[in-house]
């Protein structure tokens, strides 16, 4: 863990008003309120609302300035909010801005739709909604939720209007892929956030979420089907117009600035599009490679191949190989300049800050609980109620992902106040990923008015509140629920 198992005892702060583990517990209690009212009353930023519950926190459990901020005439001492920054950001920012630029790469580059495309021609028209359904699901692995629902989009418009079926029959299964690779699966800031808190191997997250995620996006699939034929939502024909005319500009663009480099024209992208095989390639080998790391200490004697495999096995690794992997078969090798390749990726970049912020000030909130002791303090507490740890992982998630809709922040504060429970047992690390799974499951129960994820699929489908209700939150919501159902069970037997 980023800090000290046992923290020393304090009796400054409320705690000279309230002592002891009552004392703890009414500041938890004060400073999850205090979270959500900034996030959901005043509107404040995540980040600062983090950062201001964080500090008060510490304050009001006894916690000195000096083991907050450290001082300044000492440089070398260590405080809290230090260590809880940057303990989670260096593991999480470099596989959180490798996976977006891969991302950018594969969306720039036409790999969504050549791979819809194929899909589409597999199934047909009756099992379209599948086709949908596995793009999401494959395509939602590298980029991140609202990027998916930007690139995809026209094809569901396309699907919907050529059949005259409701848009909800082709856009509820693909948000539901998307949404499940979001939430369970690496380079995603949620998983990727809470393996860093907790301590385990991204190869036991992606495990784990491929097993309690795939069981749930099919019951997702499942409900989609069902509601799709009973609640009829027409082509969003502002959205439409508004693609239509983004590929008209893109096409003046290339027809403009001519030839791209020797021997190659900058159409060769819409002429020759990008082969299925090669973005699935793109897209498994990081997989491949951190599983593959992960399961050699099990199948391999220490030795010179195990270190080679565990070494570009390692996720900054095999994000690193997947990156230049793209660059090559979907940029340079199709005519891209390597100036495109600089744009392409340092745009990418610019929505991380925000993300990467939110989850420093988590691994913060989570530092200052642990260091203060009022993490143990509710670790106690749960364990007296005799729950099992990956159900209340589960119900902290979804009572701090409903009242105030931040995904990223449900899971690191959650993340933080289970971590003491999951230090005193001895738990095994595909056990503690499990519960990183319940844990991520709960940040997505029930998607409503204050997820900006909720607005954006209605305004991008043309849904109404009242629909959206009944078909993206309760989608989500059957995710969350088969999700934790599965990791449940399969922690009775891990």
């Amino acid at each position: 863990m980023l800090l000290a198992e046992k923290a020393p005892p304090h009796t400054g702060g409320l705690l000279a008003l309230i002592p002891g583990t009552a004392g703890l517990l009414t500041v938890a209690a004060l400073g999850i309120a205090l979270l959500l009212v900034l996030i959901i009353k005043v509107r404040l930023q995540p980040f600062v609302a983090l950062l201001a519950v964080s500090i008060a926190v510490g304050l009001a459990a006894g916690l000195s300035v000096t083991e907050l901020f450290g001082t300044v005439q000492q440089s070398d001492v260590s405080s809290l909010i230090e260590d809880g920054m940057g303990g989670i950001l260096g593991h999480v920012a470099i596989i959180i801005g490798l996976g977006t630029m891969l991302g950018a790469i594969l969306e720039v580059s036409g790999g969504a739709e050549a791979l819809s495309s194929r899909l589409l021609g597999l199934f047909g028209e009756r099992r379209a909604p599948l086709a949908m359904g596995l793009t999401g699901l494959i395509f939602g692995i590298p980029v991140f939720f609202d990027v998916g629902i930007f690139v995809l989009a026209p094809i569901v418009y396309a699907a919907a209007k050529r059949s005259g079926k409701s848009v909800l029959v082709y856009a509820l299964p693909m948000l539901a892929g998307l949404s499940m690779t979001h939430a369970f699966l690496p380079p995603h800031p949620g998983p990727v956030a809470a393996a860093g808190l907790l301590d385990v191997d991204l190869g036991w997250i992606i495990l784990m979420g491929v097993v309690c995620g795939i069981p749930a996006v099919l019951a997702a699939w499942v409900y989609s089907a069902w509601i799709g034929k009973r609640v009829f939502v027409e082509v969003p024909q502002e959205m439409v117009e508004a693609a239509e005319e983004s590929k008209r500009a893109v096409a003046a663009d290339k027809a403009a600035n001519g030839p791209a480099r020797k021997g190659g024209s900058a159409g060769d992208a819409a002429e020759h599009p990008v082969a299925v095989s090669t973005v699935l390639a793109i897209i498994g080998t990081p997989l491949i490679l951190i599983l593959a790391a992960t399961f050699s200490s099990i199948a391999l004697d220490p030795s010179t191949p195990r270190s080679v495999v565990e070494f570009v096995g390692h996720p900054f690794v095999a994000l690193t190989v997947a990156l230049f992997l793209a660059y090559y078969l979907l940029g340079i090798r199709r005519g891209w300049s390597r100036k495109s390749l600089e744009t392409v990726s340092t745009a990418s970049l610019k929505p991380v800050g925000n993300i990467l912020l939110v989850v420093g000030a988590g691994g913060i909130f989570g530092a200052v609980l642990q260091g203060s002791g009022v993490a143990q303090a509710l670790a106690d507490v749960f364990s007296d109620a005799g729950l099992p740890v990956i159900l209340l992982a589960w119900l902290i998630s979804v009572v701090l992902r409903v009242a105030q809709g931040s995904a990223t922040v449900a899971i690191v504060a959650t993340a933080g106040i289970v971590a003491p429970l999951l230090d005193a047992g001895d738990f095994s690390q595909a056990h503690v990923a499990l519960v990183v799974m319940a844990i991520s499951a709960g940040s997505i129960f029930a998607s409503h008015v204050n997820d900006g994820g909720f607005w954006m699929v209605a305004k991008y489908f043309g849904i109404s509140e009242r629909d959206t209700l009944k078909s993206w939150t309760v989608l989500e919501t059957v995710l969350s629920v088969a999700g934790f159902a599965v990791a449940a069970l399969v922690s009775l037997v891990v």
